[in-house]
């Protein structure tokens, strides 16, 4: 005779179960901002607008490098140098080139991201673009979601326990949400967003900084817990 060890997944009348989920919602402060800058270049030839767009391009470089620590990452994404045909005529005319470079910044101090921010979008054709406010993958306020996530699936399992006149016995399993065979909860996006758009050009005074408020993360956790419980008092 052979015996069957496979665990009850719903338990016994001598060893029930429990199962619930825990849940945390948390509201803090962003800990990284990012922006995006764009560079723009036009000219009749394509040297000409080649040798603009490497001039702009290297002053906002130099002027992120020269903010030091709070610029955390520059990164230069998608250039481009491409031809603008006429629109009249037979042939294949080139009226001009326009010349295109992407940068992101990443920042950890919000007011020299005002600055900085106002500063480059007064410049010749650059466009900024964001903030997007954001935590860092690394951030203590996912540990603290996650541990109250279990502490609040504790606390339920022990309140339906207590209704039946029972009490938790020992934790069977513990997972995240999606772990199992469980549908994942579509999340909110990782950073808030507010855009900021300009094309900066001409000799006039220098712009104020942007008082810029950061936008508070919304942190999330779920867990999936199982318990056994002494047997019910009905």
């Amino acid at each position: 005779m052979t015996l069957d060890t496979a665990p009850q997944p719903y338990g016994t009348p001598e060893v029930p179960r429990v199962a619930v989920r825990g849940e945390a919602r948390l509201e803090v402060d962003p800990e990284i901002a990012r922006i995006g800058i764009t560079v723009s270049a036009r000219g009749t030839d394509r040297r000409t607008a080649l040798e603009d767009l490497t001039r702009r391009n290297n002053t906002v470089l130099d002027l992120i490098k020269s903010y030091g620590d709070p610029v955390e990452k520059i990164e230069t994404g998608a250039f481009s140098i491409t031809p603008e045909l006429t629109r009249h005529g037979r042939g294949e005319r080139i009226r001009a080139y326009h010349g295109r470079v992407h940068i992101t910044a990443e920042l950890n101090d919000f007011t020299t991201l005002g600055e900085l921010t106002t500063r480059l979008a007064d410049l010749e054709l650059t466009r900024v673009d964001g903030p997007w406010w954001a935590l860092r993958p690394d951030s203590p306020a996912h540990g603290q979601a996650r541990r109250q996530a279990v502490l609040e699936a504790v606390q339920r399992a022990r309140e339906y326990a207590e209704a039946l006149g029972a009490r938790l016995a020992a934790l069977v399993e513990l997972a995240d949400l999606g772990a199992e065979n469980a549908t994942p909860v579509a999340m909110a996006a990782p950073a808030g967003m507010m855009r900021s758009m300009a094309y900066g050009g001409g000799e006039e005074a220098a712009a104020p900084p942007l008082d810029l408020e950061p936008q508070r993360q919304t942190v999330y956790a779920q867990v999936n817990a199982r318990f056994t419980m002494t047997p019910p008092q009905l």
